[in-house]
């Protein structure tokens, strides 16, 4: 079975059709930049989002991977306005209360640098003059959950980018790009057969 593993670029759906009405605006989707026929995402990333993505044409791997039942967990890097303290980053760790319940305790932890490209457009250095990069690891996937969650702490999300699902990684795929990873299924287990019982 075929895995697609995709850097979703900054302002794109991700789905292959823009389903708004005639006229509108055309915004860019998956089909800009991936051309494979029968393949659909695991699981999505916001229009302002951006990141790996998991694409197959195997419903039951996309199944696997999307289910919430699977907790796959999710790595970003995140850049928040502002500079979170130590009680910021450990209100994360222990989960905080949303609107839809709490959250489940995330990984959490700053970086130096966040190792990515410049996004296009670029953020606008003005109006964000102090800004700080996390590394953030959720186990659910709520809708917008890593930016509600930071806004709860008090530090809104700028930039977003999804850097790892599970074991796949974003390693070396810029926006736009992708490659495609071809995963073997597991093997049977052979089941020992017990030898007859003698009669005594």
């Amino acid at each position: 079975m075929n895995l697609y593993l995709l850097n979703k670029p900054y302002r794109m759906l991700s789905q292959f059709t823009d389903r708004r009405a005639d006229g509108a605006e055309h915004r860019a989707t998956l089909a800009d930049v991936i051309s494979v026929p029968g393949i659909y995402a695991a699981g999505r990333l916001d229009y302002d989002s951006e990141g790996l993505l998991l694409l197959s044409d195997d419903g039951a791997l996309i199944h696997r991977i999307s289910h919430p039942r699977h907790k796959q967990p999710k790595t970003y890097r995140v850049q928040v306005e502002g500079t979170p303290d130590d009680a910021a980053l450990q209100a994360l760790r222990d989960g905080v209360t949303l609107k839809d319940g709490p959250t489940r305790p995330a990984k959490v932890r700053r970086l130096v640098s966040s190792e990515l490209a410049e996004r296009t457009p670029p953020l606008d250095p003005r109006r964000h003059p102090v800004t700080t990069w996390l590394e953030l690891t959720i186990s659910e996937g709520r809708n917008r959950q890593v930016r509600r969650m930071t806004a709860h702490v008090g530090h809104p999300t700028l930039r977003l980018v999804r850097v790892a699902i599970g074991p796949w990684r974003l390693d070396g795929l810029a926006p736009g790009e992708w490659r495609r990873e071809t995963l073997h299924a597991p093997k049977p287990t052979a089941q020992r057969r017990r030898p007859p019982r003698r009669r005594p």
